[in-house]
């Protein structure tokens, strides 16, 4: 049985697919500026690892970290785990992605920058595009 909605435990976000994009995460309920969408637990790899990751279809699902302060073995990449990592791409979006350093290791939440409504995709900005292959588009 196919289903054209997939939502998540609490019901406040579903996944469904988007023409010319593949899949989307959009928002079940409405969310206000600053509103808490989602937070998962994170996977960082080195360099070493993300030249391997970089030849795998894991590449357009892994998040480029800005602004973060060098450490020792500072990561390179970041697996989501949770449906920020299909939230799509726009220059306008409607939602940021905040890092945290827990003691339980990196943290990424996604926040609502402006007022969201129900059925809206839930989109942010991706920060390492000239990372991508040339045949990778972006559909706004």
């Amino acid at each position: 049985m196919m289903v054209s909605k997939i939502f998540d435990r609490s019901n406040v976000v579903y996944v469904r697919n988007v023409p010319g994009k593949g899949r989307g995460v959009f928002a079940n309920v409405p969310f206000k500026v600053g509103d808490l969408i989602e937070s998962a637990p994170t996977w960082g790899f080195d360099k070493v690892a993300g030249s391997l990751v970089d030849k795998t279809g894991l590449f357009e699902y892994y998040f480029v970290r800005q602004g973060r302060k060098h450490e020792k073995a500072p990561a390179t990449g970041y697996v989501v785990f949770g449906f920020i990592s299909i939230v799509n791409h726009s220059l306008k979006p409607n939602a940021r992605i905040v890092w945290a350093d827990e003691e339980s290791g990196a943290w990424a939440s996604i926040v609502a920058i402006r007022d969201i409504s129900a059925d809206e995709e839930i989109t942010h900005r991706y920060t390492n595009i000239s990372a991508y292959p040339l045949h990778i588009n972006f559909v706004e």
